[in-house]
């Protein structure tokens, strides 16, 4: 009996020739599009709003913006690994038209614009609530801090506690501190 085997990745395939076609419906970069497309983004006070006349065209701040959401989202936090996703993600080809910006670009546009995107994102988050797309369901997070105590005293190895080795045992240490 034969293994399963794959296409020839030389072979040429009739698939969707427009990227449209893998972003599902309800997909949720389909709401980062409509969400940052309705944004005013200089009256956000984002940085190269309006591009220059001349010089190399910047990249739209709506465009990594985008980036940056489902980013957020998504929980990839890294400028490098957000430029990974611009190449091989088709939910963010979709999103920025294939366009894909480098990991300075990236990390230039967030460190030159924190004050703007963290309104946006305040702003996401609240159309999110909104229309019903976030659950309020309760999160916690743990903030603790132990001070660890691991002397040989207090801890053996796997082969002690088989044993029961006498000079470990509750009791002896008990009784070693208190009589």
């Amino acid at each position: 009996m034969s293994y399963v085997q794959g296409e020839d990745r030389g072979q040429a395939a009739l698939l969707p020739a427009a990227i449209e076609d893998y972003v599902a419906a309800d997909a949720p970069v389909r709401v980062i599009d409509a969400f940052v497309d309705g944004l005013d983004v200089k009256g956000l006070g984002f940085g190269r709003s309006v591009a220059a006349a001349t010089g190399r065209p910047p990249y739209d701040p709506r465009d990594l913006l985008k980036l940056y959401l489902y980013g957020y989202l998504n929980e990839v936090r890294s400028s490098r690994r957000l430029e990974r996703e611009c190449s091989r993600n088709v939910e963010v080809m979709w999103l920025l038209r294939r366009l894909a910006p480098d990991f300075k670009t990236i990390a230039d546009f967030r460190r030159d614009n924190g004050a703007a995107i963290v309104g946006s994102c305040r702003a996401f988050v609240l159309f999110c609530r909104d229309q019903g797309l976030f659950t309020a369901r309760l999160v916690a997070l743990d903030g603790s801090k132990f001070r660890a105590a691991a002397s040989a005293m207090r801890y053996g190895s796997a082969r002690d506690c088989g044993r029961g080795c006498p000079s470990r045992s509750p009791d002896r240490r008990v009784s070693g501190r208190f009589g």
